[in-house]
This record gives structure tokens, C-alpha cells and sequence, in this order.
């Protein structure tokens, strides 16, 4: 029996386990990969308050040393389910069941990719689904961005700040991004769009070089000389365990309120799994502080009764 389980293991998954600690709450983090999460794919984070620069593999091991310190279990398995409205909370994983009194989701959202070749061989080289994050490092460099809805436009009008050219491949005719942001990129020098194109190739060896984008309509390829490419086609929260499908919305985001409660007490979210803005290590990890003490009251505040049929499970 855990006082709270946390899915997912990332920037919100493990500060949520440091905040419990420190609460006192005894805490599991459930994770399937590496602790970390996308952190373990970003090359240097240079935009986490009070550190200058580091890597992200080293600031993920940073803070799963620290949960480490203060007694957080982390486990490796896979998450099949969870049983939200019993109580204690049941989750169900590739090793058996866990008990909990609350549980935090921190699954965290996977950036779509393009599924073409170079894509994830030159991650990190080059390929970026993070403009805040990467953008410093193309200084004068020609940046490709993919996509046309906000994200897409936004970023790339962000980027312009950094690159000697940045051009948007769409594969519409149009975008769909709205319309103050439109104009906004059409009215950059740095900007410039091709229109009902694809991209089905990045080339390079140790660093992007160049793409190959396709016609929608015609199937004619040209290649394009690039130094970076940044994907925006959209994310995928990590929810597909979660059956109780009333605390998600239509894209699969957990709903929460300010205090990272969902509508079924004792279920909590934190993290890029939760519908918003800006999707950054410092929000996620920030998410997960405020979730750990809002299920520390919320332990608190269970009755009498419930304390003594959570204990009576646990020694049987």
C-alpha cells in the first residue's frame, strides 16, 4: 500500500515523488522507459531557471538522484490500467497490482512525427519538435518548420528570431493556424511558405543537411538545403491506459482543475498530459509540486472510516 503512485517519470513525475517525500507520503513512481522522459532526448536545456546550460540526460538523472535521496521507489512496467473509484486506488501493471490512496497521472504527450527516414536518426542532430527549446542553437542557420496550425506558425515565427531563413511546408493550400498569427508570418522577411508539399526524407550524417519534400497532388520531389527542421503536427497525450474516459477531453488530455485534481477525488494529473499552452520542463516539473501537496490534503482529509478499510486491505 503506496499513500500515492505516480505514472510516468519525467520532469512532473519526479518532482511530484520529491514534493510527496518531503511530505512524508510513501510514493512509487511508475515509469516505463528511462526517469526522465523527454528530457533523455533533448541534447542541452538552456532554459531551466538557474542553471545555465546541461544535458538533458544529466538533468534527468539530477532529479531522479534527488527523488532517490529522499526515498521515492521508482519502478519499471508498463501500466495497463487503473481502478480510479475504488478506494484505496488499484493500478493494474505488467507486475501485478498496486495500492494506492491516490494516484497522479504524468504521462506526459508525444510529439507526432513524421515517420520519414533520417527523422529519428538525426533527433536531436538537427530534428526539433521544440522551438523554445532548440531554437538558440540555429543562429544564421536555414530552418525548415512543418505544420500550419497554431503551433506550426507560432514557432516558426519565434525561430525567426534566431535563423537566417526560416520556410513552413504545409500540406495544404492554406493554414490553419488563427489569423493574428498569420499575419504575423506573412509579414516577416524571414518567413516564406511551399504550399502542398510534404516532407518524406531528412538527409544528414552527424547534423541535418538537407530535406526531400513531395507535391500532394503532382508526386514531384525536390530537396531543399536545411540545417534544421522543427515538426509541428500535432501530440499525443499518453492516456490510452485510462478507462475512465469522463476526466479526459475530446483529444485525450486530462482535465484538471488549478490544483492539478481531476473529477474523481484522489485521481490527480501533472504535466504535458494536461490540455495547455506551453509545454516546458520548468511547467511540468512545476505541475507536479502543486499535484504531490494537493494529494497530500487530499489523504488528509479522508475519514476515519476510510483510513481503517485502507489499512484492513493492506494487511490482508
Amino acid at each position: 500500500m503506496y499513500d500515492l503512485v505516480v505514472i510516468g517519470g519525467g520532469p512532473a513525475g519526479l518532482s511530484a515523488g520529491v514534493y510527496a517525500a518531503r511530505a512524508n507520503l510513501k510514493t512509487l513512481i511508475i515509469e516505463k522507459g528511462l526517469p526522465g522522459g523527454q528530457m533523455q532526448n533533448t541534447m542541452e536545456v538552456e532554459n531551466y531557471t538557474g542553471i545555465k546550460t546541461i544535458l538533458g540526460p544529466e538533468l534527468s538523472e539530477s532529479m531522479r538522484a534527488h527523488a532517490d535521496y529522499l526515498g521515492v521507489e521508482i519502478k519499471m512496467t508498463d501500466v495497463a490500467s487503473i481502478d480510479m473509484k475504488s478506494q484505496p486506488k488499484v493500478v493494474q501493471t505488467s507486475d501485478g497490482d498496486i495500492e494506492a490512496k491516490a494516484v497522479l497521472i504524468a504521462t506526459g504527450a508525444a510529439p507526432r512525427k513524421l515517420g520519414v527516414p533520417g527523422e529519428d536518426k538525426l533527433s536531436g542532430r538537427g530534428v526539433s519538435w521544440c522551438a523554445v527549446c532548440d531554437g538558440a542553437f540555429f543562429k544564421n542557420k536555414k530552418i525548415a518548420v512543418i505544420g500550419g496550425g497554431d503551433s506550426a506558425i507560432e514557432e516558426g515565427t519565434f525561430l525567426t528570431r534566431f535563423g537566417e531563413s526560416v520556410t513552413v511546408i504545409h500540406r495544404r493550400d492554406k493554414l490553419r493556424a488563427q489569423p493574428i498569427l498569420q499575419q504575423r508570418a506573412f509579414s516577416s522577411e524571414k518567413m516564406d511558405f511551399i504550399w502542398n508539399h510534404t516532407v518524406v526524407e531528412i538527409f544528414g550524417e552527424k547534423k541535418v543537411t538537407g530535406i526531400k519534400i513531395k507535391h500532394v497532388d503532382t508526386g514531384e520531389e525536390q530537396t531543399l538545403d536545411m540545417d534544421g527542421v522543427f515538426i509541428y503536427i500535432g501530440f499525443d497525450p499518453m492516456t490510452s491506459f485510462i478507462t475512465d474516459k469522463e476526466i479526459l477531453d475530446a483529444e485525450g488530455y486530462v482535465l484538471t482543475d488549478d490544483d492539478m485534481r481531476t473529477s474523481i477525488p484522489g485521481v490527480f494529473a501533472a504535466g504535458d498530459v494536461r490540455p495547455k499552452g506551453l509545454r516546458q520542463i520548468i511547467t511540468a516539473a512545476s505541475d507536479g509540486a502543486i499535484a504531490a501537496m494537493s494529494a497530500y490534503h487530499f489523504i488528509e482529509s479522508l475519514s476515519d472510516t476510510e483510513r481503517e478499510a485502507v489499512s484492513a486491505q493492506t494487511k490482508n
